[in-house]
């Protein structure tokens, strides 16, 4: 009588656990996470314990046949690669084959390969944040059509503290195709937001993804939003009056050495025409891929009279990205 109790406690526990295993599935696939990142050793247990696909069809009906997925699908490369693993496990566990699964890579085959795919991040309150990315790291001349991972960290910093951009005029330095800004304007109420980058390719990009996320480049029902061409080297004190920015933000933005110069000389300008009674917020946000870049950043900070002060702690993991990278968040301020 005890073994049965205890048979039927397992029951609501294995079924929560195959409801967080199909959850994670879904918000990896969207968000088109490298495959070795899934939860396979819990799919392959699974499977091998029941000898049934159902837990198969449960994961495709939430990520490939999901209407989110027809509506801003990630690239057909990606979702051949993701259904070739999904009946692979399938056909090792010995399970009864799926017609579902291979219709869809049917489906899949014979689409025509491209250079862009859909990613999708979801937010705290439900809603996603869908982006429209070039699959190459690399294209059109520019790194701006994809989301590196610190303008994610980004975000969740913003998340965790939408104090900050309430009801403010927010300014974002290369805001690349948009996951940042989005997710501060959907969450955090600020008064306005100006995307800013110098590329065309980035600045038509960005705009459609606004247009996907339905933020219009006019006002929505608590943020104006605006787009605008920034070179760093042409900003003037009569450009950054008309913005009116209190908060300044930029993610992976600090990744070649004669860039961070002209950044340094932009953020000077910055923080001396917002030196009013209430200072211009400034924070950038950057992964160290290289210790000497991002060293040579902080001196060139501290030859111009700007100091800075690492924001350190913890913060709620809401997007699935790589976090192996070193990121590292900074507050900035004119020294006295």
């Amino acid at each position: 009588m005890m073994e049965r109790a205890e048979l039927n406690k397992d029951v609501p526990s294995r079924k929560q656990n195959r409801a967080d295993i199909v959850k994670q599935f879904q918000s990896r696939f969207f968000a088109t996470s490298r495959l070795v990142l899934f939860p396979w050793t819990f799919l392959e247990n699974e499977l091998e314990r029941s000898k049934s696909s159902d837990l198969i069809l449960e994961i495709l009906e939430q990520t490939c046949l999901h209407a989110l997925c027809r509506k801003f699908p990630p690239s057909p490369r990606y979702r051949k690669c993701f259904l070739s693993e999904l009946i692979r496990q399938v056909e090792t566990a010995g399970c009864e084959p799926l017609d579902e699964l291979y219709d869809a890579l049917a489906e899949i085959v014979a689409a025509q390969e491209v250079a862009e795919g859909y990613r999708t991040y979801i937010l705290p309150c439900g809603d996603p944040v869908s982006l429209l990315e070039n699959v190459a790291l690399i294209s059109e001349g520019t790194t701006g059509l994809v989301t590196w991972e610190a303008a994610l960290y980004m975000a969740e910093w913003a998340l965790d503290h939408p104090q900050i951009f309430a009801g403010r005029n927010v300014l974002e330095l290369g805001s690349g195709v948009g996951l940042t800004g989005v997710a501060v304007c959907r969450s955090c109420r600020p008064s306005s937001y100006v995307f800013t980058d110098c590329h065309q390719s980035v600045l038509q990009r960005l705009r459609e993804n606004l247009s996907i996320n339905g933020l219009k480049t006019t006002s929505t029902s608590t943020t104006r939003v605006g787009v605008q061409e920034l070179d760093w080297t042409k900003v003037t004190e009569e450009c950054l009056n008309d913005i009116g920015a209190d908060v300044v933000i930029a993610a992976d933005v600090v990744y070649d050495p004669d860039v961070v110069v002209v950044l340094v000389q932009l953020l000077s300008k910055i923080l001396k025409h917002g030196g009013g009674q209430v200072p211009t917020e400034v924070l950038i946000c950057s992964t160290v891929r290289n210790p000497q870049t991002y060293a040579g950043f902080k001196r060139n900070l501290s030859v111009a009279g700007i100091g800075h002060r690492v924001m350190s702690g913890a913060v709620n993991h809401i997007f699935e990205y790589n976090r192996e990278s070193e990121i590292e968040l900074v507050q900035l301020f004119a020294c006295q």
